[in-house]
């Protein structure tokens, strides 16, 4: 039995708000001391690295060299240094990826860093990288791809002892770990030990969950469990890897049946099992490190942004650092993550519920509360937080925001919200953000819950304006030119003038993966008879991870761009969110 603290607020400390107390129990299905801790994290880093950084690929096939392993400069600690000063408290390192090559001296595969030249073979990036982070106290974790493009069992029951194995000595060498990550990418085209072909699996009942789920428990049984790949972890992945989870957002899902977009996203209302969204995204556009991405790293704003609609949501972010070939992270990431930590801290630095008198009401059942904040002075503002104690459950599903602005209340959107659900959700954080107003009282209402809401803080802050901070990249783009559909399946780009064409860049549609190119082929033209093609090919990982996709190629003169969609993920017409033509 737990004590429930009902939302009578008043001033602490902290003046946040608090709760007279009362007997009560919690409401429905509610986190584990695990998952509690983890929510608490808020931000941690992955760290990609593999390969496929010597490759320029972001999927391995299997057949690539352990010799092309030889970084120059590798320094862990370096890693671990940039990713705490972005804010982050742990670091998931991808151990093994779909290629298979192991990042650690496995003792059940040859393709692993013992074959590798770096430091002679008696390297191990898995141990270096678990002491880096204990020496600056940030948290440690695994990432193990199911899926082994490498081993030529894969598909058959012996590759699932080597994987349990495998997994058994990333949880018994190299100290506590605060989650297991299992990528849901599981068969497909591979080298498989030279075999060179498709092997399709059931990842529901392949990997036999139960039973590696078990060893986990026992191994390391502080640990939290992500796992996309068809049974149900501690966590759940949100359904893309864009960077933002569902305005409304469940830490509830069903603990039986199929996980449909809508579950992922936005979690379950009634459902029977506690497992909150994690939202991963890189701060790149891909996961490992490419060259030609250097000048693309998320801005500022857009991280911003990712952090309002992933912490800000209740779920976690897991934001990626991709690691360059010297065995470093590249300046531009660390800067930028520095600057995005720097932000969240001048953002959130001055509570100004602080200097606010605040009373609340409450009626009926005590399920819809009023709670008013008096500045007593005109103040200035543009974002609202608000906690619910997780502990004692997930109750909050509606809610209001009201501003007092010369005499009159007036409603209060959030201006990042793609679904016009409303205000809805609270959980371990929800944050709001709407234009900058100047109001003498804030007004909060719950006017729906599923049993009385118990909020444990509340915030209002003043975030400062952001503007553009990626520097130009030098590559410019002709505004003179008209764009047409010529069939579903296809767009014309037509220019005034001759340009000179050197690269060209697709970002799908953001609000679904209808219309998202899958396969392409690039066209140009100069006189809409003979045309020259630019570039063909595959936007991998597309759909999980809708984000900007370059393509360069030999400079060509023309003024005509033919850009056909070979293959749509689904849908009869092309989407598109943008284009960019260099």
């Amino acid at each position: 039995m737990k004590r429930l603290v009902v939302i009578t607020m008043m001033l602490c400390a902290a003046m946040m708000a608090t709760a007279q107390v009362e007997t009560s129990v919690s409401y429905g299905p509610v986190p584990s001391e695990n998952q509690l801790r983890w929510q608490d994290m808020e931000m941690y880093a992955f760290i990609h690295y593999s390969l496929n950084t010597y490759t320029d690929q972001e999927w391995g096939f299997g057949n690539e060299a352990p010799q092309l392993f030889n970084p120059s400069d590798l320094d862990c600690r370096q890693w671990v240094r940039v990713c705490k000063q972005a804010g982050m408290r742990g670091i998931i390192f991808t151990a093994k990826h779909h290629c298979g090559f192991c990042m650690w001296p496995s003792a059940y595969t040859e393709y692993s860093v013992k074959n590798a030249p770096w430091k002679n073979g008696k390297g191990d990036v898995v141990r270096e990288l678990a002491d880096a982070c204990r020496e600056e106290g940030l948290r440690f974790a695994v990432y193990l791809s199911p899926w082994d493009r490498n081993h030529s069992e894969y598909g058959r029951p012996a590759y699932v002892e080597y994987f349990r194995n495998q997994l058994r000595e990333l949880l018994t060498n190299y100290g506590d770990i605060f989650e297991v990550w299992f990528d849901g990418a599981n068969g497909g085209d591979g080298w498989y030990g030279g075999a060179n072909e498709t092997r399709r699996i059931d990842a529901k009942t392949y990997y036999q969950w139960e039973e590696t789920f078990r060893m986990i428990r026992e191994l390391q049984p502080k640990a939290v469990i992500w796992n996309d790949g068809g049974n149900r972890g501690d966590l759940r992945w949100v359904g893309t890897e864009a960077g933002y989870v569902g305005e409304t957002n469940w830490s509830l899902m069903p603990s039986k049946g199929d996980t449909p977009f809508h579950m992922l996203h936005f979690g379950v209302e009634n459902g029977d099992v506690w497992c909150p969204g994690e939202t991963n995204t890189s701060i790149r556009p891909g996961w490992f490190y490419h060259d030609t991405e250097n000048e693309h790293v998320k801005s500022l704003s857009k991280l911003m942004d990712t952090y309002y609609k992933s912490v800000g949501r209740n779920s976690t972010l897991l934001l990626n650092f991709p690691i360059a070939p010297n065995g470093r992270i590249h300046p531009n990431d660390s800067l930028r993550g520095i600057a995005f930590a720097k932000m969240i801290d001048q953002v959130f630095k001055n509570n100004l519920v602080e200097k606010a008198t605040i009373t609340r009401n409450s009626v009926g059942d005590g399920k819809t509360v009023t709670t008013i904040l008096d500045f007593t002075q005109p103040t200035i503002f543009n974002r609202f937080l608000a906690e619910e104690d997780i502990a004692l459950g997930q109750r909050v599903k509606k809610f209001t925001l009201e501003a007092l602005v010369d005499g009159r209340w007036l409603p209060l959107k959030d201006e990042l919200v793609e679904h016009g659900d409303g205000l809805t959700t609270i959980g371990h954080r929800r944050i709001i953000c709407f234009p900058t107003i100047t109001a003498t009282k804030l007004r909060f209402i719950i006017t729906d819950a599923k049993a009385q809401p118990v909020i444990k803080k509340l915030g209002v802050y003043l975030a400062p304006e952001l503007t553009a901070d990626i520097p130009d990249s030098g590559e410019k783009k002709s505004s003179a030119l008209h764009l047409f559909f010529s069939s579903p399946r296809q767009i014309l780009i037509d220019w005034d003038s001759e340009q000179t064409f050197t690269g060209f860049r697709y970002l799908p549609p953001q609000d679904g993966s209808d219309g998202t190119v899958t396969h392409y082929t690039l066209w140009t033209s100069s006189d809409w008879v003979h045309w020259t093609k630019l570039a063909s090919g595959e936007f991998s990982n597309i759909v999980n991870n809708p984000t900007w996709q370059t393509i360069r190629f030999p400079a060509t003169k023309g003024h005509i761009i033919k850009f056909d969609a070979d293959r749509l993920h689904s849908g009869e017409r092309i989407g598109y969110g943008d284009m960019e033509f260099f």
